[in-house]
């Protein structure tokens, strides 16, 4: 992995870059991020089991009403305060490994400051991917004219269906990996806009194409998991995931042009 020079000198306003630069990645990066979030949850079980059990409880309810209701714009709905409330949530996981990497003991009070402290950047980072959502769904909706509409449709029938359904979710969800990868905790870490912070997430996953294809590999194994034990694995998989997200942050990105935040 080549590095950058690090310096924790901040540059002046008028002299910020618009974009944090990025370290190159190697294959074996997601894999170390995994190994540095799980020693994260075992120093801070306790703290970190409680966000993923909110988080699982979260995701309990949107499947839970949009099964009940089945009706799009509910599922919308849902899915859109998941984003909004989910980044809050995940910001006291980054705070909980930012707190464990300066040697301290974590604590709620402080993760709670923390995210109520970021939420102006948290809310415009949120109300991004809710317009990258709703375009998503509205494109979804335009994919069910390749459905076949009479009979019993077999597998050759719905192979035009679902390629473009697949190939049209999967640009959308490249989109929303592609913003949130970095840029939650860097909003956490420095002094930073959303916006700059969403376009450095970008540049950094297309500068390191295949260990970040790996890491969305793992969230989406993590997430499937998930499901496949009726949420409850949830419980440990998203403070996992959301410790080694910090860590790909500080492996990844260059952020020493902006200044530390804290919410002290």
């Amino acid at each position: 992995m080549s590095t950058l020079p690090v310096s924790e000198s901040p540059q002046s306003p008028e002299n910020m870059p618009f974009v944090a630069p990025c370290r190159t990645l190697e294959m074996s990066a997601p894999w170390r991020w995994l190994r540095l979030g799980w020693d994260d949850m075992k120093r801070a079980p306790r703290l970190s089991l409680t966000y993923g059990a909110a988080l699982m409880a979260l995701s309990v309810t949107i499947a839970a009403l949009t099964w009940k209701f089945g009706t799009m714009a509910l599922y919308i709905g849902m899915a859109t305060g998941f984003i909004f409330v989910g980044p809050v949530l995940a910001v006291g996981l980054y705070s909980i490994s930012r707190q464990l990497g300066k040697g301290l003991e974590p604590v709620m009070g402080y993760c709670l400051r923390e995210g109520k402290y970021h939420i102006k950047e948290l809310l415009v980072l949120g109300m991004i991917l809710m317009v990258v959502l709703l375009v998503w769904a509205r494109a979804a909706a335009m994919v069910h004219v390749f459905f076949p509409s009479e009979g019993t449709p077999d597998f050759q029938q719905m192979l035009p269906f679902l390629a473009i359904g697949s190939l049209v979710g999967s640009v959308f969800a490249a989109i929303v990996f592609s913003t949130s990868a970095f840029s939650l905790p860097m909003i956490l870490d420095r002094k930073v806009d959303a916006i700059t912070a969403s376009v450095t997430s970008i540049n950094a996953v297309l500068r390191n194409k295949k260990p970040m294809i790996l890491w969305g590999c793992l969230i989406a194994l993590s997430v499937i998991l998930g499901f496949a034990t009726a949420f409850i694995g949830f419980i440990v998989l998203l403070p996992l995931i959301g410790h080694a997200t910090w860590h790909g942050y500080r492996e990844t990105i260059d952020a020493t042009a902006w200044p530390l935040d804290s919410a002290e």
